[in-house]
């Protein structure tokens, strides 16, 4: 496992495969990240799936309402849905989504990014000044890259927990 070098800004997602530890960039997207983090500490990410998945782009997932698959997981919908919390504004920086960047996953509206998130499987600068950029993986991105593609997959891999690094014992 990667130095954490800042518990209070890293989230440690366990998949199926192994540890995903995302250091969280709270200097550039500031809401973004405290939203990761409360939403980690309600356990509200946990047994969400990932619900899209496209090979040589990314992983999506965080859709609270529909992705949980001990719920009411609902994967027809998964992907429309978000957390109770309000959406948050664009936190739009220079730092380009290169691969294993954490971006806030939204609708067309830049303003409607709320629980979702996407992982980059390569560096996708296409969306850079499109979507806020809030993180970074520093350990496990080879789990990430295992994850099961599809839109949806047929059988959804799922976060099995998200936890912040400073919480965990």
């Amino acid at each position: 496992m990667a130095e954490i070098k800042d518990p209070e800004n890293t989230i440690i997602m366990t998949l199926k495969d192994g540890e995903v530890v995302i250091e969280l960039l709270p200097e550039v997207a500031p809401k973004h990240s405290a939203r990761m983090k409360e939403l980690a500490r309600a356990g509200t990410y946990d047994n969400v799936c990932f619900h899209r998945v496209i090979e040589g782009f990314m992983a999506q997932s965080g859709d609270v309402e529909n992705g949980n698959m001990e719920k009411d997981f609902n994967l027809r919908r998964a992907g429309t849905g978000g957390s109770d919390l309000p959406d948050l504004p664009a936190e739009f920086s220079k730092l380009p989504h290169d691969r294993g960047t954490l971006g806030a996953a939204r609708s067309q509206n830049p303003n409607s990014a709320n629980s979702q998130f996407f992982i980059n499987f390569k560096d996708n600068h296409f969306l850079n000044g499109q979507y806020t950029v809030y993180g970074r993986v520093i350990s496990g991105m080879e789990h990430v890259d295992r994850i099961t593609r599809g839109e949806p997959p047929a059988s959804p891999d799922r976060m099995i927990s998200v936890k912040v690094a400073a919480d965990v014992a």
